[in-house]
């Protein structure tokens, strides 16, 4: 009896995880092995994965947690934040990873999107709630309450785009470059939308008669 694709790709798994360190923690890697071996065991325990095999799936988890860890760890700046939405990208990855099709966009790609968006909720849930934070880190406003409002309002009107950069930029503290890396664009649109982004809200704020916190904000963005 002849031996199936589905146990052929098994061995491959399992002698790939045979020769990984049963400790995997957590730690950056920047660097990937990308070469034609390891891309074709990432195909076969992508195929496994998406039927449901445990062991493709820690295959994976072995191969890129420290990437997807380091990745991470650049968004969130916090280790133990990082530690806990590495966990979440490949929990996530259970049931996500159906959806992955291999049209010339590598999985590793594919799973730094994933990275992205689970980083971003992240980021969102914990630190997007007050929005009002643009004007308290540079203690813009105090506690003018008005004045806080008003930004919300102001923050509203700018395109999804704009918005999300102004806010990344602003809230998170992340750097233009960082920036480009979330949302899948080069570095200069993410400069360009970040001033349309601050002149828009300058201007909208001027509208509403806020020429205060259009003053702060402008030094805040400089």
């Amino acid at each position: 009896m002849g031996v199936s694709a589905d146990q052929k790709g098994a061995a491959v798994i399992t002698e790939a995880l045979a020769t990984t360190s049963g400790n995997v923690g957590f730690k950056s890697r920047a660097t990937l092995d990308d070469s034609p071996e390891t891309q074709r065991k990432t195909r076969v325990a992508v195929e496994l994965a998406k039927q449901g095999d445990d062991g493709a799936l820690r295959f994976l988890y072995v191969s890129y947690v420290h990437n997807i860890y380091g990745y991470v760890r650049s968004i969130v700046r916090d280790d133990h934040e990082a530690e806990d939405v590495t966990q979440h990208v490949f929990v996530k990855l259970i049931t996500t990873i159906v959806k992955y099709d291999d049209r010339g966009v590598p999985f590793f790609a594919w799973l730094l999107r994933l990275a992205r968006n689970v980083a971003i909720d992240h980021l969102r849930a914990n630190r997007f709630l007050p929005t009002g934070e643009v004007l308290d880190r540079a203690a813009a406003c105090g506690t003018d309450l008005d004045c806080v409002e008003t930004v919300r309002a102001a923050l509203a009107t700018l395109p999804d785009e704009q918005r999300e950069v102004v806010m990344l930029r602003h809230v998170v503290g992340l750097t233009p470059g960082e920036i480009a890396d979330w949302m899948g664009r080069s570095e200069g649109s993410i400069h360009g939308l970040h001033h349309r982004g601050r002149r828009a809200l300058q201007r909208e704020l001027a509208r509403l008669e806020s020429g205060p916190s259009t003053r702060r904000l402008g030094q805040l963005a400089a």
